[in-house]
């Protein structure tokens, strides 16, 4: 079965990008959303808010 990356319906607090993300890769989406704070604030040079919003945009929602 070929996985999907696709922002999920269930495991959202703003747009589901890392719920979709944690189910992508099969971890957890609480590490993953704690993984990406810690990164956005230690990339200066690349803000993650722009990596989150970028990916908001380009993942199709589940059911879609």
């Amino acid at each position: 079965m070929n996985k999907v990356l696709r922002r999920s319906r269930d495991d959202q607090w703003i747009a589901g990008v890392m719920g979709g993300l944690a189910d992508y890769l099969g971890i957890g989406s609480g590490k993953l959303r704690l993984i990406f704070v810690i990164v956005s604030c230690l990339s200066v040079a690349f803000p993650g808010i722009f990596v989150y919003l970028i990916l908001w945009f380009l993942m199709p929602k589940q059911g879609t």
